[in-house]
């Protein structure tokens, strides 16, 4: 496998204490869509709303033909080694603008990534994110007030609304280092597909 150049990653969910953050490996070729792709990932969003990156005064994300917004470019068009390039090593992603999740994102290091590992690849993190539509971050204190304390009115409905019990400290480091390696396998079979079809190219000639 070849030897690929990496940034090491670090996601932080502002404004939330305890600290909620995740590592991931990135190979720098690789999209801002791809980013996107491996944070949800990672953090356990389940990629249901809209997001962007904000890096100095530039936005990517998805843009919308029928909502056109000149600041928006398109995240799958910038590879993350254009920033780091540029010399941004920090930069704000921004998910679901009704709970207004924002998250630090910093390039802790770039280096060269090992041979046996496929990019990107889950690294560690703490604490379990916020289920989805909680309510941005004062509807996740409540939600955390509520579910911990069995005499609330309210902790049968959230309990239900949830889906069962809500563990803050569990990651589900599994799920996370799963669902990050199928990004990444499905990156090298699209790389192997278009090395294979390009090698035919070459023989036709």
């Amino acid at each position: 496998m070849t030897q690929e150049t990496i940034a090491r990653v670090r996601i932080n969910l502002n404004d939330i204490g305890p600290e909620i953050w995740r590592i991931v490996e990135m190979p720098v070729a690789g999209s801002l869509k791809m980013l996107h792709d491996v944070i949800q990932a990672a953090m356990g969003w389940q990629n249901y709303h809209l997001w962007h990156f904000e890096a100095g005064e530039r936005r990517y994300g998805i843009p919308n033909p029928e909502w056109p917004d000149r600041n928006l470019a398109a995240a799958r068009n910038v590879k993350l080694g254009t920033l780091i390039y540029r010399d941004v090593r920090q930069f704000t992603y921004t998910y679901d603008m009704g709970d207004d999740w924002r998250h630090t994102v910093v390039v802790e290091a770039v280096e060269l990534g090992e041979h046996e590992f496929k990019y990107p690849r889950f690294v560690t993190g703490e604490r379990r994110c916020p289920p989805e539509d909680v309510g941005g971050v004062p509807g996740f204190a409540r939600f955390l007030q509520v579910l911990g304390d069995v005499a609330h009115e309210e902790h049968q409905q959230l309990y239900e609304w949830y889906g069962g019990p809500f563990d803050p400290l569990d990651i589900d480091e599994v799920a996370s280092k799963n669902a990050v390696a199928a990004i990444a396998i499905r990156r090298h079979t699209g790389k192997v597909a278009y090395e294979k079809s390009r090698n035919r190219h070459r023989r036709s000639w």
